[in-house]
């Protein structure tokens, strides 16, 4: 199964588990995960949910070749009902990453109540390098937590970011050795499961209301906008050099 689910302890766990592919999201897996989060949203034994990947990997971003074979067309495109999964959680939502996390392994963090991150962890936001603009609300979410030119640098540039960079621009709450990460989300799930669900969802409410208007109006934007440099040459170009594994050329 590539994506493991279970319930325990009033803790929703959600598992992404494709190593072979470095834990990269197919259609399938964006169902699944956004059937499962609304599913614990709604069920009054899951008080908080817990995402990660495997001991050396969080999540590769979208599997390219499924990603097109599967293109976005419309508002019920199973990654189109993952980001709005996200946005809508009223529960808290923790999550724990090992490893690489590239494109929406990184803006789906953003969403996120609570991130832990190992201190070898290793991020990137490579939507300009497939000639696709941000997704997941990240053109908000990373301009308001870390500022204009540091969220130009890092979605203009699309190179590799530490960890230490992620603390400090607001992505990651926490940094802790390899081992540690997964016992820590753990932990800090159990915690908050511990606390009034209805204090909780209120806070969590409260916490996201002012920016609830500009995340949705953010989101709709970036759909618009990946779906038609989706259909246009240069994404094909760059994509075509990505699985060629050479440089691509713009006209």
């Amino acid at each position: 199964m590539d994506i493991l689910t279970h319930i325990d302890e009033h803790i929703g766990h959600i598992q992404i588990n494709r190593a072979e592919r470095k834990n990269a999201l197919t259609s399938a897996m964006y169902q699944t995960i956004a059937d499962t989060l609304k599913h614990y949203d709604a069920n009054d034994d899951v008080r908080v949910i817990l995402m990660h990947g495997l001991p050396d990997m969080f999540c590769a971003g979208n599997d390219l070749q499924d990603f097109l074979q599967n293109p976005v067309t419309d508002n019920d495109a199973p990654v189109v009902q993952f980001l709005f999964a996200l946005r809508d959680l009223k529960k808290p939502l923790v999550m724990a990453v090992n490893g690489i996390a590239v494109g929406v392994g990184v803006t789906m963090l953003m969403h996120a109540d609570y991130v832990v991150a190992a201190d070898d962890s290793k991020f990137q936001l490579p939507f300009i390098n497939l000639a696709l603009c941000p997704e997941a609300g990240s053109s908000l979410l990373l301009t308001q937590r870390a500022g204009y030119l540091r969220a130009a640098e890092l979605l203009m540039f699309g190179e590799f970011f530490n960890v230490t960079t992620a603390h400090e621009l607001g992505i990651v709450s926490r940094v802790m050795p390899h081992i540690e990460v997964l016992r820590h989300a753990q932990h800090q799930a159990r915690h908050l499961a511990e606390k009034s669900p209805a204090a909780m969802r209120a806070t969590k409410s409260l916490l996201k209301a002012h920016n609830t208007d500009a995340l949705r109006a953010a989101l709709d934007a970036e759909l618009h906008a990946f779906g038609t440099l989706l259909q246009g040459p240069d994404s094909r170009e760059a994509m075509t050099a990505f699985f060629e594994k050479r440089k691509p050329s713009f006209s």
